[in-house]
């Protein structure tokens, strides 16, 4: 947890709480990291941490989106901003995907 909140305080991004939701409670079975913050300004926001060695393609982009609806329903209300943390070689479509989305995407060569 500290790292993600040094990574987000590198990036200026500073949040009230920060809480871990794991994917098992959403019904998930992907190895990634989701965190649920409250913004200064009292909006939720959602950080996704994903680091594996496979690429990440347009299909699984399109997973993780779902996987954003999710996270609405389980805490029951609308997340504005949405960031993750890619450690992970990604496929220029996905990113785009990602990006058409309103996602602000931060990608790093594992």
């Amino acid at each position: 947890m500290k790292e993600i909140v040094d990574y987000l305080h590198t990036k200026n991004l500073v949040f009230k709480s920060l809480k871990e939701i794991s994917p098992k409670e959403l019904g998930s079975r992907k190895k990634i990291a989701l965190y649920l913050g409250v913004t200064m300004q009292g909006y939720y926001a959602l950080v996704m941490s994903i680091e594996k060695k496979s690429r990440i393609l347009k299909k699984e982009a399109t997973e993780l989106m779902l996987l954003h609806e999710k996270v609405e329903k389980y805490v029951d209300s609308k997340i504005t901003k949405k960031y993750i943390i890619i450690k992970a070689p990604l496929c220029s479509k996905a990113k785009a995907l990602l990006e058409e989305n309103n996602w602000k995407v931060w990608h790093e060569n594992a």
